[in-house]
């Protein structure tokens, strides 16, 4: 039998909520062992044990800006894994709301990535700032808006409301909140953004790439016909630093039905780009058989002996074994 204070035994008895026997193997112990990484706070807010938080706290005074190797305090724990009495518990005792784990992830970033709106709610509230950035250059507005899991309109409501943010905030690289929505196929966020803030549809990431552009390369077909169709985004806009259109990452990335629907919305199938190579070419450099067999059944005629020949080979199986 593990001896009292066996820090294994002392975090089973937190997950499983059982602060008695928490209590008595403490005392037992004369107090809260020394523990490399997560701390029993750590643990108590990441499952959810706001009576055994309190405890912890208040009987044994344990540190609740205490960070792991990650450098994550209990409010990170509490805040990611969506547990509003710990976030209240941990602000009211005045718990540093900004505090940053590895990264530069504050506790309003992780909550962000939740469905638990309260807790966005709470922190905006105790003071968490909105704008402040990541290693990667994301803000909150960044986070809330691409979550593919998530897409937490309500939460990009309550953002806007609480502050006043620079509309095409870029992370590093170069991808506005927008962009991030349209990516991920929110387009109910992306709405919202245009209402509340006219942002800028032509906006351009590092590698010149507008908003059209990544969401061919992500295969968000409802997006793609969002901005064509209802904001009048131009099919055939180019990435000013590749002269890629649509159709051409679409290509590139092996989304056939994206490319029927920039066909469907009048993309050019024969433009080229910088270096003279049509979306075949990019299907067919990527091993891309269904996409080069679209193309050419569309009616695509490109010019060069080379591309119909790889199509030809990619097409009739003489493609390397690791065609995708």
């Amino acid at each position: 039998m593990a001896p009292p204070g066996d820090p294994r035994r002392l975090c089973r008895l937190v997950q499983e909520g059982r602060l008695r026997a928490l209590q008595e193997e403490l005392q037992a112990a004369g107090g809260c062992p020394e523990m490399a990484g997560d701390t029993l706070l750590h643990c108590a807010a990441r499952h959810g044990r706001r009576d055994i938080l309190a405890y912890l706290t208040e009987a044994w005074g344990m540190d609740m800006e205490a960070a792991n190797r990650d450098y994550k305090r209990p409010l990170h724990e509490a805040a990611s894994m969506g547990h509003q009495d710990c976030v209240r518990y941990l602000l009211g005792r005045g718990a540093v709301v900004d505090c940053l784990k590895k990264a530069d992830w504050t506790p309003l970033m992780m909550a962000c990535t939740r469905k638990n709106l309260e807790v966005i709610q709470d922190l905006v509230e105790h003071g968490a700032s909105v704008l402040l950035k990541n290693k990667d250059g994301w803000n909150s507005f960044h986070i809330a808006s691409r979550e593919a899991m998530h897409g937490h309109l309500e939460a990009v409501k309550v953002l806007l409301k609480r502050c006043q943010y620079d509309p095409d905030c870029k992370d590093n690289c170069g991808v506005t909140p927008f962009m991030d929505a349209i990516q991920c196929g929110h387009i109910d966020v992306a709405r919202l953004l245009l209402e509340k803030h006219k942002v800028c549809l032509s906006a351009e990431d590092r590698l010149g790439a507008q908003a059209l552009h990544r969401a061919a390369v992500t295969g968000q077909d409802e997006a793609i016909r969002f901005l064509v169709s209802e904001l009048g985004v131009e099919v055939d806009v180019r990435a000013t630093s590749t002269h890629l259109t649509a159709l051409h990452y679409a290509a590139k990335e092996g989304h056939t039905s994206t490319i029927q629907t920039l066909l469907s919305l009048g993309a050019d199938i024969s433009s080229k780009d910088e270096r003279n190579r049509s979306a075949l070419h990019l299907a067919c450099a990527g091993q891309h058989v269904a996409c080069a067999e679209f193309l050419l059944q569309s009616g695509l005629k490109d010019s060069e002996d080379l591309t119909g020949s790889l199509a030809q080979q990619l097409i009739g199986g003489a493609a390397p074994a690791t065609t995708r």
